[in-house]
């Protein structure tokens, strides 16, 4: 790279959260769709007239947007999208992680500094008064609500019908879904298998959303059971029984020696044959690049916003832990390309 170039994107860095906030405000006030909509260009008077906005305002987000490689100027008053801009405008994992970054995590990341050097969530009082985000949830402002739980559910949805086929491979009649969230594992595998029983364990705030969101399914509902725990509290059991483990997006909320405590905890009460299933979005297990970085930026989620002591790992480091704490990964399952997961197959030595 030439210098010239290098300070080119330097300045980029320097500038970020004016390149950020010009998208989502170009977003959350219709101009990009209306961009969008125009294909060949319109100009900032059109906007005006279509938005009900100022000129002044539109046109200083459109030169922001221009000089980012967001919009192309067709002409001095007349923009349209980049091929970068089309993406903002109609990717779903853009709009995802947009959504994320700004209610979830942008005025928190002011507090990345402290977070580093405290190990805690020191941007979290930003949106709540809790010593992880985790006992929030379920009480997160609707707007916020609804931006975590799109951002959560986008990377774990598109993964479940693969996962069924593995878990239900050999047809289980116990399911422990550890940190079942919103119950969303619970009700598939249940409606994938008529004789299946899950039990889910999780906090008692978020087994009372799952709890909520089952009772709406009556074939599904008398074969879900709940048990509330706390994984960190050394006092915690697990409870005996269950053919497999699954722990889908969980671990990665978990320092690694909290990891590898967890997974001590299920070795204590595990039968012999049990099987454990690890779902995650490993950082070297990804096709593509924009993935890549998603993932590695939510790690910094976890510094500021969610504990101050998880990441999303690499599936060496995964292995790393799963081999300390007494299993053996016997399988490792990529599901299709579209999908970010893997699954790790564990059983005990």
């Amino acid at each position: 790279m030439k210098a010239i170039d290098a300070l080119h994107e330097a300045q980029k860095i320097a500038f970020s959260p004016f390149v950020f906030q010009t998208v989502y405000c170009m977003h959350n006030l219709g101009i990009t769709d209306k961009i969008f909509e125009s294909k060949d260009g319109i100009s900032i008077s059109e906007l005006s007239i279509a938005t009900g906005l100022k000129e002044y305002g539109i046109r200083v987000l459109l030169e922001m947007a221009s000089a980012a490689d967001i919009l192309v100027k067709v002409d001095t008053e007349t923009y349209k999208l980049s091929k970068i801009g089309y993406f903002i405008a109609r990717d779903e994992m853009t709009r995802v992680n947009l959504m994320f970054t700004q209610d979830i995590c942008y005025k928190g990341l002011f507090h990345l500094e402290e977070a580093i050097k405290n190990g805690t969530p020191a941007g979290l009082k930003e949106i709540g008064d809790w010593s992880t985000i985790y006992q929030g949830l379920s009480v997160l402002p609707g707007r916020l609500k609804k931006s975590w739980f799109e951002f959560d559910h986008f990377y774990s949805d598109n993964s479940f019908d693969d996962a069924l086929k593995i878990i239900f491979k050999e047809n289980p009649k116990m399911i422990f879904d550890i940190g079942g969230n919103t119950g969303k594992w619970a009700l598939a595998s249940t409606k994938h298998n008529s004789d299946v029983n899950v039990t889910i364990l999780d906090l008692p705030i978020q087994l009372a959303v799952a709890k909520e969101n089952i009772s709406n399914h009556p074939a599904s509902k008398d074969r879900v059971h709940y048990v509330p725990v706390d994984m960190l509290s050394a006092e915690t059991k697990i409870p005996a029984g269950a053919d497999v483990y699954w722990m889908s997006q969980f671990l990665d909320c978990f320092s690694e020696n909290e990891i590898e405590a967890i997974l001590l905890k299920i070795k204590e009460t595990a039968k012999p044959d049990a099987k454990v299933y690890i779902m995650e979005t490993f950082i070297d297990n990804q096709r593509f690049k924009a993935a890549e970085l998603s993932l590695i930026a939510t790690s910094l989620y976890f510094t500021v916003m969610a504990n101050g002591n998880s990441k999303m790992y690499s599936s060496s480091v995964m292995k790393y832990i799963i081999d300390k704490a007494g299993f053996e990964c016997v399988d490792e399952h990529h599901l299709h390309a579209d999908s970010f997961h893997t699954i790790l197959e564990l059983k005990l030595k």
